[in-house]
């Protein structure tokens, strides 16, 4: 039976969960080195059985049936005696072969021996090499540098040397007969080493001894024929005693095996249940904190960026009809520097002495002299905006003054869109949160459609898409609100931040659940279906979490800002 490896004991499970009873995992290298053992056992049962059934059946063969050997037997011998036949046939053409062959070898010898004391006189070893010493001497005669008695010497060996070049002639003619008389040679040879008489020699060797085991082993089961069946009893017993054992080692590991795989798949399917419960309770807070944003951005009156950049307006260009209220940024905070003490100057008498500064006209200064000529004309200073009154002037789509002449106009402009934005605001602002009202009992209707099962095939496979239709109804509704103000804006990033905390954790702590409950390298038939689902798991998993982050993209605060010129009620004309 294959030992199982310890596995650690489950986590106690939360109140109201599902539990496990996790069985212990089978050890798969200690059940491969078993049943290797098991079935080389059993093997080598198998063949002593098998072996000693074969003697039975040579000592006694069946009447009836001719047996396996004795069938044999008879093919061998007839085999043998057709081998026989066949090589008494070419022996007397085997022996005048024999006979020719040391003729022709003997010849052979005599011409070797021939040319090789020939070549010996001659120091040079072809035609190539006498030729090659003929252009050298000719050289050096016709070079005019040797003397006299030296070109005699050379014209003399040159003309030894052409005799010796017809000479290698005949050798060519005596190399020729050789290799004539080794070609005979090798010809008589292969006829005599025909391939076909020495398989048939081998053939029948290997026939004979075949025939002389068969002939030994009946001798030997005939002699002792009631063991061998007492063996073979014995034996077949044996071989059934492993078979089982065999089985029963597998069949333990395979239920063992089986257990632990569909736990592991019940597992998994307990954390995706979880999971699924957790993602659907933080869609729906999202859903619940989106509804609360469209309807508290709705809530805001509206017109209030314009009407904070028209007021501007007038108190650059009229401050006079500006409104006196004092802005909350230069409001007295008690922080400003102040003079330390002051000076009661009642009690002193005399004339208080004023300052060059703070005298009007009873100082006149010195005019220097040594310069003339220079006139001072007046200085004209130009029309100056800032850019940030042009900007304002831009985005309430009136053309910034030009000069001072156009500031009336400009004037009476922001003047007509301002109290046009005042009286319109509480209707804009109705009408905002009407619109806010209707998209959310949309969006509860949907998420109630969802619940009882009538969404839409891509809502039910799909899985976020509808929450991505969702996230895309949000956007398009919060374009037609108003820009939100500083501190709104704030909050909303920091409820997109805490989200994304909250999806953090719950990944992690999912992850962390699955490296605990998975253990790695297993390729056993019953863990792999398990492994497919949880691969499915995950990429749900993954799929949804993709989703949330672009759900939560659309809420982010660059989304806000971009759509924050979408915010306004319509502008009263020019």
């Amino acid at each position: 039976m294959a030992e199982t490896a310890a596995a650690p004991a489950p986590a106690p499970a939360a109140a109201g969960k599902k539990k496990f009873e996790k069985p212990e995992k089978p050890n798969a290298d200690l059940f491969n080195e078993q049943l290797a053992k098991a079935e080389k056992e059993y093997q080598e049962a198998f063949a002593q059985y098998n072996a000693v059934k074969a003697k039975v059946e040579i000592a006694m063969p069946n009447k009836n049936k001719e047996s396996p050997t004795q069938k044999r037997r008879q093919e061998l011998i007839s085999q043998a005696n057709e081998i026989r036949s066949k090589q008494g046939a070419g022996k007397n053409t085997r022996t005048a072969k024999m006979d020719q062959l040391k003729r022709l070898d003997e010849q052979l010898r005599n011409r070797i021996a021939e040319q090789k004391n020939a070549r010996g006189k001659v120091p040079f070893k072809s035609v190539e090499d006498v030729d090659r010493e003929i252009e050298r001497l000719d050289k050096q005669v016709n070079g005019g540098m040797m003397k006299l008695v030296d070109e005699k010497k050379a014209l003399t060996e040159i003309s030894n040397l052409r005799k010796q070049r017809k000479n290698f002639a005949q050798f060519d003619t005596s190399q020729k007969g050789i290799d004539e008389l080794r070609a005979k040679i090798k010809e008589l040879k292969d006829s005599m080493d025909d391939p076909e008489a020495r398989a048939l020699s081998e053939q029948y060797a290997k026939i004979q001894a075949e025939l002389d085991s068969i002939k030994a082993e009946q001798d030997e089961a005939f002699q002792n024929l009631n063991a061998l069946r007492d063996e073979r009893s014995q034996l077949r017993e044996l071989q059934q005693e492993k078979f089982q054992a065999v089985r029963k080692l597998k069949d333990e590991y395979y239920a063992q095996k089986k257990a632990y795989a569909e736990y592991e798949r019940a597992a998994r399917q307990a954390i995706r249940e979880r999971e699924k419960a957790e993602r659907e309770r933080i869609e729906k807070e999202k859903k619940k904190e989106r509804a609360q944003k469209l309807l508290q951005e709705a809530s805001d009156p509206a017109y209030l960026e314009e009407i904070r950049r028209a007021n501007t307006l007038l108190r650059f260009f009229d401050p006079s009809s500006a409104p006196t209220e004092k802005a909350p940024l230069l409001a007295q905070s008690g922080l400003t520097a102040e003079a330390s003490r002051k000076v009661d100057d009642s009690g002193i008498k005399g004339t208080r002495l004023l300052r060059k500064e703070d005298r009007e006209d009873d100082y006149l200064p010195a005019v220097k002299k040594g310069k003339k000529g220079k006139k001072g004309g007046a200085s004209e200073k130009g029309f100056h905006v800032p850019h940030s009154v042009i900007n304002d002037c831009a985005s309430m789509g009136i053309d910034p003054p030009m000069s001072a002449a156009d500031v009336p106009s400009v004037v009476e402009k922001v003047k007509a869109k301002l109290d046009h934005w005042k009286a319109d605001q509480a209707a804009q602002t109705q009408r905002n949160i009407e619109k806010a009202k209707k998209e959310i009992e949309r969006l509860e209707a949907e998420e109630a459609a969802e619940a009882s099962g009538t969404a839409t095939p891509e809502g039910v496979n799909g899985g976020n898409k509808a929450d991505a239709k969702t996230d895309d109804d949000v956007e398009a509704v919060t374009s037609d609100l108003k820009d939100a103000s500083l501190e709104e804006k704030d909050s909303v990033i920091l409820g997109a931040e805490e989200e994304g905390t909250v999806d953090e954790a719950v990944d992690k702590e999912v992850d962390v659940h699955v490296a605990g409950e998975t253990n790695d390298g297993e390729d056993e038939e019953g863990v792999e279906n398990g492994d497919d689902d949880a691969e499915e798991g995950n990429e749900e998993g993954e799929d949804d979490d993709a989703r949330d982050d672009v759900a939560d993209s659309l809420n982010s605060p660059v989304a806000s800002s971009a759509s924050s010129k979408h915010h306004q009620g319509p502008v009263a004309g020019n």
